[in-house]
């Protein structure tokens, strides 16, 4: 009966017919709010999406879109671009997808804004989407305890071989636990983190409690009272810290400045004894050189919860090295952090729509 009922609305909605009957005729109360329910929903800007359920999450969390928005998935826009094009007002990008190319953007003439979900903004052509009079967002602060929590899990798996553990333990041709399994200590230890932000800070706060010894490298230095919290100490070059830390963080935005800031040169000067734990971005990284570090015994780990590409190719020299340990870029992927992510992804494109102040647009420097 509902199905009819819309079916009804939607037919007589808009008709001459229809509105003089809707003057004398006193409707069910059902078909009056139906009637509401569908004018509200004819308000909401359109809003155009990477299919739901390409990532399960995704699909449970599409609800918070749809209270702001009509949505569209990139899949059907595609089949009649003509017709979707003139009434997107805004983008709302997740994992990268859709992407926003100038072949897709030029469709797109009512287009407010890109709202990317997540704060890695390197996929997209910032300038170029400016240019076209779009505003560019971003999410940054809610990703950083999840982020920063892999962080020190990756470190920790690294330097006490778990997965190694784990794999002996349920191996189904173990008798005996081996002694030989041994790992590193990480209480009393040297981190060194490069890119001091919101995820930076919040790794050091984590180290703390396991009395770490923590030196970091940032484009800026953070004030003495930030250091102080976290008994940081500030390197004005990079190479100081490569050469007295354990364990290397990389927290860093992937910039031109960025790309490949880790190196043949850069690795050499750290410990045989260290370990380079990458949550940044795959690129910040020479990934040849990396394996010839780890292969030759330059350094002795990496953990790297990013990669490029993403995934590697099934035969990269990484993947069969058993002093690496890699995880599928799964920084912010807990329920509460996706969730928040959307939530500030939506607020973002809302306020751009509707011309307000945006909570976290990304502004050129």
């Amino acid at each position: 009966m509902r199905s009819l009922y819309v079916q009804c609305v939607r037919k007589l909605w808009g008709s001459t017919q229809a509105s003089q009957l809707f003057k004398v005729t006193k409707l069910p109360r059902s078909v009056r709010q139906l009637q509401h329910k569908i004018a509200m929903e004819e308000e909401k800007p359109w809003a155009l999406l990477s299919a739901a359920g390409e990532q399960d999450y995704l699909e449970a969390l599409t609800d918070i879109m749809k209270k702001h928005f009509q949505i569209i998935c990139y899949r059907d826009f595609l089949q009649n671009p003509q017709l979707h094009g003139p009434k997107i007002q805004a983008i709302l990008v997740w994992g990268a997808c859709p992407a926003a190319k100038p072949s897709m953007l030029s469709l797109l003439p009512s287009l407010k804004v890109v709202a990317n979900g997540g704060v890695g903004i390197d996929h997209l052509d910032v300038p170029y989407i400016n240019s076209l009079g779009v505003k560019v967002t971003n999410t940054p602060g809610v990703v950083s305890d999840a982020t920063a929590d892999i962080s020190m899990g990756l470190l920790l798996a690294s330097a006490r071989k778990i997965v190694e553990g784990h794999q002996i333990a349920v191996d189904p041709k173990t008798t005996h636990i081996p002694q030989w399994l041994m790992g590193v200590e990480v209480t009393g230890s040297t981190l060194g983190i490069i890119g001091m932000g919101h995820i930076g800070f919040k790794i050091a706060q984590r180290s703390k409690g396991f009395d770490m010894k923590i030196l970091y490298y940032n484009r800026n230095r953070r004030s003495v009272e930030d250091e102080q919290a976290v008994g940081a100490s500030y390197c004005q070059n990079m190479d100081d810290l490569l050469k007295e830390s354990d364990f290397v963080m990389l927290v860093v935005n992937l910039t031109p400045e960025t790309t490949g800031l880790i190196g043949h040169r850069e690795l050499s000067l750290m410990k045989p004894t260290a370990t380079l734990v990458n949550v940044s971005r795959g690129l910040v990284v020479d990934q040849d050189a990396l394996v010839k570090a780890l292969q030759s015994g330059t350094i002795r780990a990496a953990a790297l919860d990013v990669t490029h590409p993403e995934p590697l190719p099934r035969n990269h020299p990484l993947l069969g090295l058993s002093n690496v340990l890699i995880t599928p870029h799964i920084g912010t992927n807990t329920y509460a952090t996706t969730r928040r992510m959307v939530q500030r992804m939506v607020e973002n494109a809302v306020a751009a729509v509707k011309g307000l102040p945006i909570p976290n647009e990304v502004k050129l420097k």
